[in-house]
Order: structure tokens, then C-alpha cells, then sequence
């Protein structure tokens, strides 16, 4: 019987969800579809899609929209936290390095929004058209936090959620007082929060290493009242976690209890889906 506090998020199983190819402007992805409604695009953290990050889509889907899972990195489906510690670290440094390198992400460079989100912004325009409603939303993930960011620069995104936001790494002073979004993407962005009242809402743990405080200041700095800090006490991941520092709002580091303030983050990310999306 799991404990009072400790209840971890829920699995999914990737074989419940329709799979096929993507393609915009000559790159192609797979990408896993589940559900009916408005378009959510889901984008994975490291190392990859695992059943936590299905687990989360099985949410979003039961809300009444199509979650959207691109594979960008890593093995779909593979729970990175199962095998030896050997085999977990060589998955998650195997997915990382790999990423890294690819010209795809922007990993340390600031003022720039990584290449592959131009393809998540024709993956969102082909899912609004497919899907319909009122306009699509995106949440990103470590890795990807950023790009749910960049993505917005599109009028069709309307519920953008930067899960603790990796990107870029903080080698220096300047990468913590940034995030992974060109400077005029980020004014297009600033421009819709303050003339169309969007909203973009960022989670975090704090103390996490992979995500600096200075970047939500970065982020309230420039967007204002558009961005909404969700700033987790690391008391309130779950103890059962395998790392010493709370990282994974939505995912790993979740305790799926009411009342719980990682539950209440992730509510607050359904709530701000089902009022942009559903009832608009």
C-alpha cells in the first residue's frame, strides 16, 4: 500500500495511442495521437517519452482534448527509471548526447530558439486544422520547456506551460538570466500577453540545478503580467524520488494526492487547458 505523500503520477501505456509520421518543411518526426477535441502538443523532458510523460497525455486526452506526443529523442514508450543504474545512466546520457549534437536544439547559445521548433509550430498548425477548437496548446519539459515558449509566437497557441525549464544549460551568468527563445520571438510573445491577454505559465522546483532563478525572473522581467511562476519548495516533491534535488513537476517528482501543491500544479496546468480551450 503506498503511503500518505508518496503517490508517484500514473503510467501510461504508448500502445493506447495512434502512431504516425509528421513532416514540415522536409524534417520528419513520429508523433503519437490520443483523444478528441482541441489539439495539446506534448513534449517530452529526458530522456525521452516514458509512460510518466503518457501518463500525463492520458490526462490531457480525458479532459476532452488530443494530446499530441512528438518524438524528438530517446525510445518511445521506454521507462528510463527501469533496469540496472547502469543501464538508466547510459539511456539518459545516450538520449542527452545524442540531442546535444543534433542541429535540431540550441543547448548552451542564448537569444536563440532551437530549429526544431519550427516543426512543432507546423505540428501545431496541422493539428488545430485536424483537430479544431479554438486553438491548440503546448507544454514543454525540461528539454523542451523553452519551446512551448517559442512556439507561442503563434496566435493558434493559447496555453503555453514551461515545465521547469532546462535550456540553456547555465554555464554562465547570462545563460541563468535567459531561457532558449530568440529576443524577437520573445518581443512577439511579450506583445501577445500584453495586447490579447495571453497567458504563460511556468513550474518549477526551487533549488533545482537544471533550472536557475533567474530565468523565471528573466521571464517575469519581459513578459510581466503574462507569466505566471508556479515555484515549488523542494519539501513538496515526492520522497520516493530517485534524485537528490526535485526536478519533474508534472512527472517523477509528483505526489497524485489532492492538496498536495505538486497535484495543485498540475491542475492549474488542466485548468488553464480546459478555460482556453474547452470553454472559450
Amino acid at each position: 500500500m503506498t503511503q500518505p505523500g508518496t503517490t508517484p503520477a500514473p503510467s501510461g501505456d504508448l500502445a493506447t495511442f495512434a502512431s504516425e509520421n509528421f513532416t514540415h518543411n522536409g524534417e520528419t518526426h513520429p508523433i503519437y495521437r490520443k483523444g478528441s477535441g482541441p489539439a495539446v502538443i506534448v513534449m517530452t523532458e529526458m530522456p525521452g517519452i516514458s509512460p510518466m510523460v503518457v501518463g500525463f497525455a492520458d490526462r490531457v486526452a480525458a479532459l476532452g482534448c488530443t494530446a499530441i506526443l512528438p518524438q524528438m529523442f530517446g525510445t518511445p514508450g521506454r521507462d528510463p527509471m527501469s533496469g540496472s543504474k547502469l543501464s538508466m545512466l547510459g539511456y539518459t546520457l545516450g538520449s542527452m548526447g545524442k540531442a546535444c549534437i543534433s542541429k535540431e536544439f540550441t543547448v548552451l547559445a542564448t537569444g536563440q530558439s532551437s530549429p526544431i521548433v519550427n516543426w512543432l509550430r507546423g505540428l501545431a498548425a496541422a493539428e488545430h486544422t485536424r483537430c479544431g477548437g479554438p486553438g491548440v496548446g503546448a507544454v514543454g519539459m525540461c528539454f523542451t520547456g523553452g519551446f512551448a515558449l517559442a512556439m507561442a509566437v503563434d496566435d493558434l497557441i493559447l496555453a503555453p506551460v514551461l515545465s521547469q525549464p532546462s535550456l540553456p544549460f547555465k554555464t554562465t551568468k547570462g545563460r541563468k538570466y535567459n531561457i532558449d527563445c530568440s529576443a524577437a520571438d520573445l518581443d512577439i510573445v511579450a506583445g501577445r500577453c500584453a495586447n490579447e491577454g495571453l497567458k504563460v505559465l511556468g513550474l518549477a522546483f526551487k533549488g533545482d540545478p537544471f533550472v536557475p532563478s533567474e530565468r523565471f525572473q528573466f521571464l517575469k522581467d519581459r513578459l510581466g503580467d503574462g507569466f505566471i511562476a508556479v515555484e515549488l519548495e523542494q519539501s513538496h516533491g515526492n520522497p520516493n524520488s530517485p534524485f537528490p534535488k526535485h526536478h519533474s513537476v508534472l512527472t517523477g517528482d509528483l505526489i497524485d494526492e489532492p492538496g498536495q501543491p505538486t497535484r495543485d500544479a498540475l491542475d492549474q496546468v488542466l485548468e488553464l487547458f480546459t478555460t482556453k480551450l474547452l470553454t472559450s
